[in-house]
């Protein structure tokens, strides 16, 4: 089940760039999943966290089967899920475990499925992939690709958490900065008006943010956005 251009597919995820996030990582998951597993029709993943899920698919199609089956509550993916095993269903039209989504699926298609639960705490994945031809995974198979799932998600989801938590900071340091040099102008600004030393300057900007109610910054920001319109209409 696990082909060469799968296998680098997959490993390619935990490369990211400036572009990269949750959503890029999942959708080429699916179609990872779609390209590179043999009998595979199409992928899809769900990407749970605080109890938010974030769904991607190889195919629109797919992305409404997996809404459709949290909306009726039972499937593969549903059991995948609550009891953090693998799940498949060699053909749809035979399994009585789940109608209700046998007759949603068999709608689209769909006769086989395989449902892969992936731990990458804090959050969950579940991997869905489907088949048009009843019997397309085998158990031997399925094994394998579980295992590489579990591993080169987990690699690049981590490393995801990672350079978000990086580009966090580097946003966070940006607006700090940012901050800082409104504040050092709404300063200038009032030393200038009033004649004040820079600290009273400081700690007028100070007493009016406190009387109402708002940050410095914001209302250094403010003060410097005033004072160049009144600059423009001279």
């Amino acid at each position: 089940m696990i082909t060469p251009g799968l296998a680098r597919d997959l490993a390619a995820l935990g490369r990211l760039g400036e572009d990269t996030s949750t959503e890029t990582v999942l959708r080429g998951l699916t179609t990872a999943l779609a390209a590179g597993v043999p009998g595979c029709s199409g992928g899809s993943a769900e990407y749970w966290r605080d109890r938010r899920v974030l769904t991607s698919g190889s195919h629109s199609e797919l992305i409404t089967l997996v809404e459709g089956e949290r909306r009726i509550g039972e499937g593969p993916a549903t059991e995948a899920r609550q009891t953090g095993a693998r799940v498949a269903v060699t053909d749809l039209l035979a399994d009585t475990r789940w109608p209700r989504y046998a007759a949603l699926a068999t709608r689209w298609g769909v006769r086989s499925v395989l449902t892969v639960p992936i731990k990458v705490p804090p959050a969950q994945l579940v991997v869905g992939l489907y088949s048009v031809r009843r019997h397309a995974f085998s158990p031997q198979g399925a094994q394998s690709l579980a295992g590489m799932l579990t591993e080169q998600i987990g690699v690049a989801m981590a490393n995801l958490w990672d350079f978000d938590e990086v580009r966090t900071d580097a946003a966070q340091l940006q607006e700090a900065l940012a901050g800082r040099a409104l504040i050092d102008q709404a300063k200038g600004i009032i030393m200038q008006t009033s004649g004040c030393t820079a600290e009273e300057a400081f700690e007028e900007l100070r007493r009016i943010s406190q009387h109402h109610q708002v940050k410095v910054a914001d209302l250094a920001r403010l003060l410097v956005e005033e004072h160049q319109r009144k600059n423009r209409r001279r």
